[in-house]
């Protein structure tokens, strides 16, 4: 009752930064075994993002590559080393997928291309997850997950209304085109269990994040509209009130939105001090709409003397879609979290304790194991000398010369 679903599969991944990671951190939760094949010879980027545990700059203390990289192995490679490349396709032939977000070309020019995968192994799965596709004039093109909203025109609707533009701050595009990619390998390998073939998959995060500006583009083509930056109003303004609004301390917000009249009606039950919203001018969705700026202005004066958790109460009361903006301190104290084990704490293999994310997959028969991302080359004894069969020697050796390193 208890067996993960992905027990038994093996996943070797050349992931890069965030979005390889998540890859491997939402199939270990399954149950794959992940092992993430890095080198001290070019180290991800993941594990030089501050903080550090105890404050000083250490590849394997980085908070940051202890959460994005969860539930990941690692095994540390020197690819500019043929050994290791030698050593890599025997891996290839006792695994199952292959994950990897370079920039297109570099696999290939590796020795690692699809073809090259399926010499060693005929129904090996590969997952590539290039920028903008593998072909294309911008085939070539390098990101990372805050360029590539810039990309795909996000920053451009994203700012303050009739003001500048704030380009979006997260690289909200990594975990969302991972969790994309673990799905899709999911079906892959439901595909290979039924017909036995594998198949090299590839996901341009480009495409996975357009069809978020999917309303704009239509309105363009169709309506010759270019959406600009409108705040917190909804960007195809379908709803009034939309936005956050202050509430009583520092830097404490809500948000609030209403759709149609019925939405309308109770967040009007919900704060009768706001009397003059009531007026028959506001009574439709295209007047509320025409008059946004009055409307949000009202609401705010209701919700900046109190506090935000008196406001969500109140909202939520009526049946009005309200929720506080959280703060770093709320998500680590908020009992809702803390019920869901949203934040759990974990046990480093450096033998310290930290607090991590957890299983955002939850399972009704089984239980995700979670632990924290790996320390550098934490699991090459039991990869190279347990799977692969080196003798010690032969070991060693590879370690001294750095071509396991």
């Amino acid at each position: 009752m208890n067996k993960l679903p992905l027990k038994g599969v093996r996943i070797l991944n050349f992931g890069w930064v965030w979005a390889g990671p998540v890859i491997g951190q939402t199939l270990g939760f399954l149950g794959a075994e992940v092992l993430k094949v890095e080198s001290r010879a070019r180290l991800d980027p993941m594990r030089r993002i501050p903080p550090f545990h105890g404050g000083t700059y250490d590849p394997d203390r980085s908070y940051s590559n202890h959460a994005c990289w969860a539930g990941n192995g690692s095994v540390s490679l020197n690819l500019k080393e043929s050994e290791a490349l030698d050593l890599v396709r025997r891996l290839v032939a006792k695994s199952d997928v292959v994950v990897e977000n370079f920039s297109p070309g570099v696999m290939n020019r590796l020795g690692l291309g699809y073809n090259d995968l399926c010499a060693v192994k005929e129904d090996i799965i590969m997952f590539s997850m290039p920028a903008a596709g593998s072909t294309g004039p911008m085939k070539d093109v390098r990101t990372y997950g805050t360029t590539l909203t810039a990309l795909t025109g996000l920053d451009s609707v994203t700012g303050y209304k009739n003001g500048e533009l704030v380009p979006v701050e997260n690289a909200f595009s990594d975990p969302y085109t991972g969790i994309l990619g673990a799905f899709a390998i999911i079906a892959a390998l439901r595909h290979r269990e039924s017909s036995g073939r594998g198949q090299h998959l590839e996901l341009s995060q480009q495409e996975a994040v357009l069809p978020m500006m999917g309303p704009a583009y239509m309105d363009y083509v169709m309506n010759g509209a270019i959406a600009g930056p409108k705040g917190n109003e909804h960007p195809q303004a379908a709803a009034s009130p939309h936005g956050v609004f202050r509430c009583r301390g520092e830097d404490r917000w809500v948000s609030i939105v209403c759709y149609d009249d019925e939405e309308w009606q109770s967040l009007l039950k919900a704060m009768p001090e706001a009397g003059r919203l009531s007026a028959d001018d506001f009574a439709t969705i295209e007047q509320r709409l025409a008059r946004i700026d009055e409307v949000h202005r009202a609401v705010e004066e209701w919700t900046l003397p109190r506090d935000v958790s008196e406001v969500v109460a109140i909202l939520q009361g009526h049946g009005v879609a309200a929720a506080p903006v959280t703060t770093t301190t709320d998500l680590a104290t908020d009992p809702h979290f803390r019920a869901r084990e949203t934040f759990i704490k974990a046990r480093h293999p450096l033998g310290f304790t930290e607090t991590i994310y957890g299983a955002y997959v939850k399972m009704s028969q089984s239980e995700p194991v979670v632990r924290p991302g790996p320390a550098l080359g934490q699991d090459n004894g039991y990869v190279f000398k347990e799977l692969l069969g080196l003798p010690e020697e032969r070991y060693a050796d590879l370690v001294a010369r750095q071509i396991i390193f």
